[in-house]
């Protein structure tokens, strides 16, 4: 069989008999088999994926009713629990641990029937901008192994582009989901913090962190934004607000009021090629009866250094838990007491960058640099949520580069770690003010590299966003990435 270009057009052919959910499966198994060398997938369901398909595939012939996700094909990154199934956060302090229950994200994608085919790698504990931070080793980018595939959902968006599942699941504490999508050339969504449930998402930034979707369009995600968000009794965070139905909103009977922020546009980090590509598409946007202003940001030079103070500070008490005690990579040097053992331990199962942002982050919480610090970004985020709030109460959405070059050279940032978070720089924005944002791809580079535009809207308005992303898409006519 070939793949099916949406997840609509498989069930069209799915109910009509023209394939099964088996067939589709093993389509999919044969696929992550082809493409071992990318390093996506860290473990394969193979058995039980085929074992659900078998059952869904029995339920249709009998006429019964399945969910609305029946045999979609999904990959889970390696940082969500699935009960039963190993979850180590790319790190070697959780190797060889079995969760011992399911994210509500992955219970209500079963509760759809969707197949979880694999665990996909990623940075360790979702910390960079790469996938070269994986105890298993860097993913590849799938349209040029030389590069990398963006991170730390790096599985996840190679799992999509490479057309090893249907759709991915990532999570997004500064741009891990839209960065990737981005350097991939697909779709990648951050939801409003709280729109779905982090219950069962292993923390790295409590108040930074957001399960994400990967998908090849907007369609496909929207679909599944509407069976994982909602309320959830196991997550105090989570918004108490109604979901939308977001396939209803895809519809096109209307221009917008868009902007786009000056100061990222002529930034001196955003490659110059990609920024005549983002002109080009404004005038684009104004043909087509959109209204696209330039606004002022004045924070954006210091959006990335709060982010950094605060998702540090925060990573260090989450992580103080990974200890060897209880659970994880456990020291088996003898004759230490038990601070050196906890050192030891510590110092064995973390790499080199969790080490890095854990010290970090204790120094900004330490006593005579927390107010000079911790305090002072807490302001910073005070300010930008503010702004963001006043545009957005002006414009439709706001416009941005996803991320400020093209996927770089495997290697070619590992030892600037300075350089790697300025990368981060149009990123973080949406995380430090809980907005939702959606990276949608764009153009070709001249190097051959797909890059994409950023769309921001307010607060728990996805249905406007998948509704203006799609209206983008449609405009500018992107084809997916797809790797034959």
């Amino acid at each position: 069989m070939s793949e099916f270009s949406s997840i609509s057009s498989f069930h069209k052919a799915l109910y009509a008999g023209s394939t099964t959910c088996t067939e589709v499966v093993r389509y999919y198994l044969q696929r992550i088999a082809q493409s071992s060398h990318l390093n996506a997938f860290l473990e394969v369901y193979e058995k039980e994926a085929l074992e659900k398909a078998a059952e869904l595939d029995a339920r249709i012939r009998k006429g019964e009713p399945v969910g609305p996700l029946a045999g979609v094909v999904v990959g889970n990154k390696d940082v969500i629990c699935y009960k039963g199934h190993k979850v180590s956060a790319a790190s070697r302090i959780l190797e060889g641990f079995t969760s011992l229950y399911s994210a509500t994200a992955i219970e209500r994608l079963l509760a759809a029937d969707a197949i979880i085919i694999g665990s996909l790698n990623c940075d360790e504990f979702a910390m960079g901008s790469t996938n070269e931070n994986s105890s298993y080793g860097p993913v590849l980018n799938a349209l040029d192994n030389s590069r990398v595939p963006g991170g730390s959902s790096g599985g996840s968006a190679v799992a999509v582009q490479a057309g090893l599942c249907q759709v991915s699941l990532g999570s997004d504490t500064g741009g891990s989901v839209r960065q990737p999508a981005d350097f991939c050339g697909i779709v990648g969504l951050k939801p409003t913090y709280g729109r779905i449930s982090r219950y069962g998402l292993i923390a790295y930034a409590s108040s930074f962190d957001q399960i994400g979707i990967f998908g090849r369009n907007i369609a496909d995600v929207a679909s599944v934004l509407q069976v994982i968000a909602g309320p959830d009794e196991y997550d105090s965070t989570v918004a108490q607000k109604e979901i939308p139905d977001y396939q209803a909103a895809l519809v096109h009977n209307k221009t917008y009021k868009f902007a786009y922020l000056k100061d990222a546009l002529h930034h001196e980090g955003l490659d110059a090629e990609m920024r005549e590509g983002f002109s080009g598409f404004f005038e684009e946007l104004e043909a087509a009866g959109n209204t696209v202003t330039a606004t002022d940001f004045a924070y954006l030079d210091y959006i990335v250094p709060a982010y950094y103070v605060l998702t540090t500070a925060e990573a260090s008490s989450n992580l103080s838990r990974f200890d060897g005690v209880k659970y994880g990579h456990r020291t088996t040097q003898k004759d230490l007491d038990l601070t050196d053992f906890y050192k030891k331990s510590r110092s064995e199962g973390f790499g080199k960058e969790v080490k890095r942002r854990i010290l970090l982050g204790t120094f900004v919480l330490s006593a005579g640099y927390y107010d000079a610090y911790y305090t002072k970004a807490q302001q910073v985020r005070r300010l930008v949520v503010d702004k963001l709030s006043q545009i957005l109460s002006e414009y439709d959405a706001i416009l941005m580069p996803t991320v400020p070059s093209t996927a770089f050279k495997i290697g070619e940032k590992t030892e600037d770690p300075i350089a790697m978070y300025l990368a981060d720089i149009y990123t973080v924005l949406a995380n430090l003010a809980g907005v939702p944002a959606i990276s949608v791809p764009l153009r070709r580079h001249s190097n051959g590299m797909p890059f994409g535009v950023q769309i921001i809207t307010k607060q728990f308005d996805e249905a406007s966003l998948l509704n203006i992303a799609d209206h983008v898409m449609q405009l500018i006519s992107v084809r997916q990435v797809t790797i034959v």
